[in-house]
Parts: C-alpha cells; sequence; structure tokens
C-alpha cells in the first residue's frame, strides 16, 4: 500500500502526443509522514488538494487532524487504482488531480443552453487551481511572452507592473489573457486547455452536481460580486467550501476560465475558427451576482482575443486510453 505515493507514473500511462511520462511525478517529500501513513488505512481521495502554503509550510496537528477526518469522509477511489490521484507538472510546479474514465451527464436541463446528455470521456488530469501569476510570471520569463499589464476595456485595471506583478498578487489568477496567450501557456507547461466536457465533468464532481460543492447555491462558496467587497479576484486557494468532488478549487466563482472548444464545436459539430469566432469559457466570475451563472453547466462563449480581468485558465493534460 505504501505504493499510494509512488514517485513516478508508467512510461505508456500518458497520451504520445503530449509526451508526458517525463513530465509528471507524483508528490514528493511534501507531506508530513502521518499523513503518508494514513493514506494506506483508507486508500486515496481525489477531493485532497492543498494550498501551495499548505504543502510548503509545516502543518500544525489540529490542520492533519482536520484534513484526515476529511480525506476519509471524502474518499472515492480504491487504494489498488493505477494511475495517481495527484501529480506536479515539473515544468510549471502545478498540481493537477485525476478525473478517471467513464460516463457523465454534461448539461444540467436547466437552460437551453445546457441540454442534458450522457458524455463518455477517457480519463485526464486537470489543475487543482487556475493559473497564478506567479506561474504566469515565470513564463513570461522563460519564453519573452507578453505579460498581462495592459488594461482591457471597460474600467480593467492590470495588477502587473511591466514584466512582473506586485508580491501580494502572485497567488491571484492570472487575468487579461486571451485565448492565445492560455493556449501558448498550456503549450509551454506541456499541456492542453480543457475541453468543456473535461472542465465541467471536473466541476460537477462524481455526483454531478449543479455547483461544484452541491446542488443548493451558497453565496460564500466562491467569489462572486455579493461578496468581493471592494476587491476583485481572490487568491487561487480562497473558497474551501465551494471545491469540488474531485478536488478542484474556484470551478465556480473568482474568475471565468478559457476551454480549448470552440463555440459549437460539442454540441451540433459547426464550430468555425478564425480571430472573430467564438471560444467557449466556464466558470462565473467575481463581478457575476446572478447565482446561475455559477452552475457547473452554465455556458458562455467570446471571442478568442477578448481580454478582461475577470477570465483566466487552467490546464489539462489527457490519458491515454488502456
Amino acid at each position: 500500500m505504501r505504493a499510494v505515493l509512488a514517485f513516478c507514473v508508467g512510461k505508456n500511462a500518458f497520451s504520445q502526443p503530449v509526451k508526458w511520462s517525463k513530465k509528471l511525478k507524483w508528490i514528493k517529500n511534501e507531506l508530513d509522514e502521518a499523513i503518508l501513513s494514513e493514506y494506506e488505512d483508507f486508500g486515496y481521495a481525489l477531493r485532497f488538494a492543498l494550498s501551495d502554503r499548505l504543502l510548503a509550510g509545516n502543518m500544525k496537528s489540529r490542520i492533519v487532524e482536520d484534513l484526515l477526518t476529511d480525506l476519509r469522509s471524502r474518499s472515492i477511489c480504491p487504494a489498488g487504482q493505477e494511475l495517481p490521484p495527484i501529480v506536479i507538472n515539473e515544468q510549471d510546479g502545478s498540481p493537477m488531480v485525476l478525473v478517471a474514465a467513464g460516463r457523465f451527464d454534461m448539461g444540467d436541463g436547466l437552460d437551453t443552453e445546457s441540454p442534458q446528455r450522457t458524455v463518455f470521456l477517457d480519463a485526464f488530469y486537470i489543475s487543482v487551481y487556475a493559473v497564478t501569476n506567479r506561474r504566469y510570471k515565470a513564463f513570461v520569463q522563460a519564453t519573452g511572452h507578453r505579460p498581462p499589464n495592459i488594461g482591457a476595456r471597460i474600467d480593467s485595471v492590470s495588477v502587473w507592473q511591466g514584466n512582473s506583478c506586485p508580491e501580494e498578487f502572485d497567488d491571484h489568477p492570472v487575468v487579461l489573457i486571451n485565448w492565445d496567450d492560455a493556449e501558448a501557456y498550456a503549450r509551454w507547461a506541456n499541456c492542453r486547455l480543457p475541453t468543456e466536457a473535461q472542465w465541467e465533468k471536473a466541476a460537477r464532481g462524481p455526483e454531478g452536481f449543479i455547483y461544484p460543492w452541491g446542488d443548493r447555491w451558497d453565496e460564500n462558496n466562491c467569489r462572486n460580486k455579493y461578496n468581493r467587497g471592494e476587491g476583485s479576484a481572490a487568491p487561487v486557494y480562497a473558497y474551501l467550501e465551494g471545491v469540488s468532488g474531485y478536488g478542484t478549487w474556484n470551478q465556480s466563482g473568482n474568475v471565468m476560465e478559457w476551454c480549448s472548444s470552440w463555440h459549437g464545436e460539442e454540441n451540433s459539430g459547426d464550430a468555425s475558427s478564425g480571430e472573430e469566432s467564438l471560444r467557449q469559457e466556464r466558470g462565473g466570475c467575481w463581478r457575476y451576482p446572478d447565482k446561475t451563472a455559477f452552475r457547473s453547466s452554465q455556458r458562455s462563449s467570446v471571442v478568442s482575443k477578448a481580454m478582461n480581468d475577470f477570465r483566466g485558465f487552467r490546464l489539462a493534460v489527457p490519458v491515454a486510453p488502456r
């Protein structure tokens, strides 16, 4: 059972186009020995996802005890599963969680944009958090890519100054990036942007909830217009109660997130491409007041060149079918 936190994945674990066998590794030396031993007793929980601050710091015994209690209550995978439940992207250091292969009900049928149908997806990994300013800064420094330092239309203001941003915003989701920026980061990180279906399956969790945390709306579980105060986006590890059943943070609220899908691509197959064509986005954001905008199945689309202070992205990696 000690293999629950082994330190490598099989050579053929990931699809060949992404070349991930050398890019992923298990979490190593990040958790207290107490947590590692407890994992043997009850298998892994895909709900398990810690903020970078917790992973990097020394956890107090009370926090460890609370975490283990939560892990036991939410464990949804047996310890014998072959694929690791959590991996670290070695390119940008971000944690990713496994979403197992299988069918799920995509769409909740609550509006015409979200008709309910059954969709099968191969297994994939998805980011625990949206990409942060800290990680985007490393990308800009490594590649010379355009920094998100220009305010967009309306009243968007960038927190970036030149090619960097103040440390106080390091753990906030990067915004003011268009679809091409997000795609460029994903390629650099040896990942992809999630499809609409991947994004929604992760957000709804194994139980297919309307919101990541359940079927009942609670404005305290995500960043929205009514609880943001004078601020805008929150740090990516905020709103613990809004974590999905797969262990993803802030898939409801905080910032909208780019998907790889063209508008219409996953429904009717009539997607178009080009500078003025529409890309799908998901998630709701800190500017929105209406609870319907925060549903995991809520769909919207925007031109791929759009840059706003309420839109970011997260990453995904497909797993090759076995």
